[in-house]
């Protein structure tokens, strides 16, 4: 029988990420409150809209995942956090990029909710809406919480050094991300680089499969199977 031509793995095709100091500046000791509480205490990071606007080109959704306790904490409104939320879509689009959605929890933390990370509520919610494997994907974030959040779903996690968190300081963490990069920018080259890589290698497999297929005798030929490369 006719060798088949194996398929490969399933790309990526989603990414998960908090906003504050991987999105924005992170507000914490030079705003009000240490929160964004208004748009004029939302500033982008460099790179941010050339990351975006590459995530979105390569046809990968992201998704952003965000602790927002301010607002129950009674320093700014839920119609606040909206605004500046469609102001910083309406940003990012007009860059070129794309925000699939956006998840807040505005618990605090004595409020003892399922949705502030680090446990993964908002992570399972959004996982589950895109059909989303959390062992396939990514969260990016620059807090230890973030780091917790991810691996509670078996996320491989991403720590930035573009938000609050040193290096030193996430050195002491007893859970550590998988990788570690400058910013978001970098991990999205990284994350494409990776991915082209991956594709390479599978297109040099199926060539493989293909050559096999027509130099090897009849009977020596394996039926079908359906195997993933």
């Amino acid at each position: 029988m006719r060798r088949p031509v194996r398929r490969g793995k399933k790309r990526l095709d989603i990414v998960f990420i908090d906003r504050d100091g991987v999105i924005n500046k992170d507000p914490g000791g030079w705003t009000e409150y240490s929160y964004v509480t208004k748009w004029k205490d939302f500033k982008f990071l460099p790179g941010v809209f050339q990351a975006l606007r590459l995530l979105n080109r390569n046809g990968i959704k992201v998704v952003i995942i965000s602790n927002q306790a301010g607002v129950n904490k009674g320093y700014f409104t839920r119609d606040e956090l909206n605004e500046v939320t469609s102001r910083m879509l309406d940003e990012i689009n007009k860059n070129g990029g794309k925000i699939e959605e956006v998840y807040y929890c505005i618990h605090k933390r004595e409020d003892n909710c399922n949705c502030r990370k680090p446990k993964p509520g908002m992570l399972e919610a959004a996982a589950r809406k895109f059909s989303a494997d959390p062992r396939k994907t990514y969260f990016i974030g620059d807090s230890e919480v973030d780091v917790q959040a991810g691996y509670s779903l078996g996320m491989r996690t991403i720590f930035v050094r573009s938000g609050k968190t040193t290096v030193d300081e996430m050195s002491k963490w007893v859970l550590k991300p998988d990788y570690v990069f400058a910013d978001l920018l970098e991990t999205v080259k990284w994350l494409l680089a990776k991915e082209r890589r991956k594709t390479d290698r599978a297109h040099k497999r199926r060539e493989g499969v293909i050559k096999g297929a027509v130099d090897a005798p009849a009977e020596d030929l394996p039926e079908e199977t359906g195997e993933e490369v």
